[in-house]
């Protein structure tokens, strides 16, 4: 189901999954890092703000690794065009900026219903679990309480169960930037971290979610290097 996810935005659904695929192991599972956490770096492009009555666009996310050393990366990228729900508003100020056009024939070819992209994310979510002996999934976003009410919403929507993201808890990495890099905007923090920012890639889903995901990896790594969980006694409460 990994696929490359640079530009055009493509969907993963294009590639079948199954529930009975091999869980691939983790050499150093991520389950003692965040107390049994799951980070997942979630990105969303929607239709407005409103998350009851706004559109769900597109949906990305980043899987995470961690090595030997306790230093994070980014794993894998999945993405997804999703159909606007039937009755929802699109507000035309928010297409503008982030440049969807729900009307395109190229991405009405490929475009989801939320039903299937949640299907899919969430048994990509829970075979990282798994592979990582989690026993929750985490949302990592920029500004991760909008994306996490619109997962919630979407969810209620479709009635979905088995939902494997904690229903109120996220790591935000506009606090960990500010923390770090004295930066609250994405496209700032990620230029303090280091890293480049292509202003005319912005607002596409899996763009925003790479670039949140090295955000990160970077801030949880220099924490890690200079600080340091272990000497914590690796306790857990």
């Amino acid at each position: 189901m990994e696929i490359n996810l640079k530009k055009p935005l493509l969907n993963s659904s294009a590639v079948e999954t199954s529930d009975t695929e091999e869980i691939e192991e983790c050499l150093y599972p991520l389950g003692g890092r965040f107390r049994g956490f799951l980070p997942v770096v979630i990105d969303m492009e929607t239709g407005g703000f409103n998350h009851h009555t706004d559109a769900l666009l597109e949906v990305a996310a980043v899987t995470l690794r961690c090595d030997e050393h306790g230093m994070l990366s980014p794993h894998s990228t999945y993405g997804w065009h999703v159909n606007p729900f039937e009755g929802s508003n699109l507000e035309p100020a928010s297409l503008e900026v982030n440049g969807i056009d729900p009307n395109l024939p190229f991405r009405q070819a490929i475009a989801v219903d939320e039903k299937k992209c949640l299907d899919e994310l969430f048994l990509i979510v829970r075979k990282e679990m798994k592979a990582n002996n989690c026993k929750r999934a985490i949302l990592v976003g920029h500004n991760a309480a909008f994306d996490l009410n619109f997962l919630n919403a979407a969810v209620q929507r479709i009635a979905k169960k088995r939902n494997p993201f904690h229903p109120f808890s996220t790591f935000d990495t506009v606090t960990l930037a500010a923390m770090a890099y004295k930066q609250t905007v994405l496209a700032r923090s990620v230029k303090a971290a280091g890293f480049p920012w292509d202003a005319n890639e912005a607002h596409s889903a899996v763009y925003d979610t790479e670039k949140t995901a090295d955000l990160f990896c970077n801030i949880i790594n220099q924490w890690e290097d200079k600080i340091g969980t272990k000497k914590l006694n690796g306790s857990e409460e």
